[in-house]
C-alpha cells in the first residue's frame, strides 16, 4: 500500500480527522525558555551550529527559513498513518494531494494549499524589535506578507522568563527621520531603536493582533502565535537585553537584492500609521470573548472563545471540556489543534496532554480537523474525573468569526 493510499484509509476510518507528529525548529539567533515539553536534553538535539529548539510549529505547511543548512522539511508537519518511525506523510503532501476533501471547497479555490500556521514561541529572553513585511514587500521575494497573532496561554507558562514585555510600534511623537538615524546606525552598536517604542506587560490568557508592517519585540512569555503561512521577518534592533547582538544580515533579511543598503526602503516596510496609533494597545489587545453564553455551554460541559480574532485571515479558540463530559463541537471550517492540558478522546481517538517528549518521539496531542469533519462535528470526551481538557485551535478564513472585534 502506497502512503497516499495510507492516509486515504485513515482519513476515512477517523471521519476526517488526523494525527499529526511534533515539528520542533532550533533558532540559532534564540535561547530556548524550555516550556514546550520537550525533554531537557534534547533542545540542542540539531546540533550547537543550529540553534536551540524553541519552537513548536502545529498544522504547518510553511517550510521554516533557517539559513543555507535547513533541511527540506524543517518546519512541516507530519501525519501518523502508524505507529512506526516511517508511518507518516508530510500535512503539505497530503492537502496537495486531497486538498478539497481536507480544506473544503472554499480555502481549497481561493489557496490551493493550507494558508496558516501555529507555533509556540518559547524564548528565555525577548526578539528584538522586528517587522514582517506586507504583501506589497514580501511579494518582491516571493513571498506572502505575515499577520500573526499572539496568545499566552498558563499551561505553558510556569515562569516569565527573562523579560515579560513585549514592545509594540512606536510613539506617536516618533518621527520618520528618527527611525531613518537609528536604522543607518545598526552596526554601531545599540541603535536604540526601543527608545522610540512602548513596552506592554505581558499577561497570561490574554494576546495581542500584529499585523505586517508593525513593528514588535516579543517578550519572553512562551507564546502561541496563529500566523499566515510565510516566514518573512526582519530585525530592526542591533543590541538585546544582556548585551546580545543582531547579526547586520537579519536587518536585510528578505530584501530585494537592488534595495540592500537603501534604509529608505526599511523605512518604507513600515506601515507608520499603525505603528504611531495613539490607541494602539487599545486595537491590538484581546481577551478571550466566549462564543456563546457561558452559562449555556457550561450546562453542556465546555466552554469554548475566541482567543485570536482581530484579522479575518488567522484566528484561533479556546476549547475547555469539562471533567466527565462528552461534547460535540461543530466549526465552520478546518482547523489544526494543539492541546494543553488534560486527557480523553478526540473522534474516538487518544487525546493525551504529554508531560515530556523525546525528540522524533511521537505524541497524541496535536490533530488536524479537516472540513467535513469540522462541520459535521467531533465528538470530545474527558476522561478524567477532576482536569479540563484545554485545547487551541487554529483557523484560516472562519466564517463564524465575529465582526468587529
Amino acid at each position: 500500500m502506497t502512503k497516499l493510499e495510507q492516509l486515504k484509509e485513515v482519513f476515512d476510518a477517523n471521519g476526517g480527522v488526523l494525527r499529526l507528529l511534533p515539528t520542533w525548529v532550533p533558532r540559532a539567533f534564540c535561547r530556548p525558555g524550555k516550556r514546550i515539553k520537550l525533554h531537557p536534553d534534547d533542545y540542542y538535539a540539531l546540533g550547537a551550529e543550529r540553534g536551540g529548539i524553541d519552537e513548536r510549529w502545529f498544522a504547518s505547511t510553511t517550510h521554516a527559513e533557517n539559513g543555507p543548512e535547513t533541511p527540506e522539511d524543517e518546519g512541516l508537519s507530519y501525519i501518523a498513518l502508524g505507529t512506526g518511525k516511517d508511518d507518516k506523510i508530510l500535512l503539505k503532501t497530503a492537502i496537495e494531494e486531497m486538498g478539497e476533501e481536507i480544506l473544503g471547497s472554499y480555502l481549497w479555490n481561493k489557496y490551493h494549499g493550507w494558508s496558516i500556521f501555529s507555533k509556540f514561541f518559547d524564548n528565555l529572553g525577548p526578539l528584538p524589535h522586528h517587522i514582517h513585511h506586507r504583501d506589497e514587500h514580501a511579494a518582491r521575494v516571493g513571498c506572502k506578507g505575515k499577520p500573526e497573532m499572539y496568545f499566552f496561554p498558563s499551561q505553558v507558562n510556569n515562569y516569565g522568563g527573562e523579560f515579560d514585555y513585549t514592545f509594540l510600534g512606536l510613539t506617536p511623537d516618533t518621527t520618520k527621520e528618527q527611525v531613518l538615524e537609528v536604522l543607518k546606525n545598526f552596526t554601531k552598536g545599540d541603535n536604540q531603536l526601543l527608545g522610540l517604542s512602548q513596552a506592554y506587560k505581558l499577561l497570561t490568557d490574554t494576546g495581542f493582533d500584529v499585523p505586517p508592517g508593525l513593528l514588535h519585540a516579543p517578550g519572553s512569555l512562551c507564546t502561541y502565535e496563529p500566523q499566515f503561512a510565510s516566514d518573512v521577518y526582519a530585525m530592526y534592533q542591533s543590541v538585546l537585553l544582556g548585551g546580545h547582538t543582531v547579526s547586520s544580515d537579519l536587518l536585510w533579511k528578505n530584501c530585494p537584492p537592488e534595495e540592500i543598503g537603501n534604509y529608505d526602503y526599511l523605512l518604507d516596510v513600515i506601515d507608520w500609521d499603525l505603528n504611531v496609533d495613539p490607541d494602539l494597545h487599545k486595537n491590538r489587545f484581546m481577551r478571550p470573548i466566549p462564543v456563546r453564553p457561558v452559562e449555556e455551554m457550561e450546562q453542556e460541559g465546555y466552554v469554548e472563545e475566541w482567543i485570536c480574532y482581530k484579522n479575518p485571515l488567522v484566528s484561533a479558540k479556546r476549547l475547555t471540556v469539562r471533567p466527565g463530559a462528552s461534547v460535540v463541537i461543530r466549526d465552520a471550517a478546518p482547523y489544526g489543534l494543539i492541546n494543553l492540558q488534560g486527557n480523553g478522546t478526540i473522534a474516538g481517538l487518544p487525546l493525551e496532554t504529554p508531560t515530556l517528549i523525546r525528540y522524533g518521539e511521537q505524541t497524541y496531542d496535536e490533530y488536524f480537523v479537516s472540513a467535513s469533519a469540522a462541520q459535521k462535528g467531533v465528538e470530545i470526551v474527558n476522561t478524567s474525573a477532576s482536569e479540563d481538557i484545554v485545547m487551541l485551535k487554529h483557523f484560516a478564513e472562519n466564517p463564524e468569526l465575529p465582526k468587529g472585534l
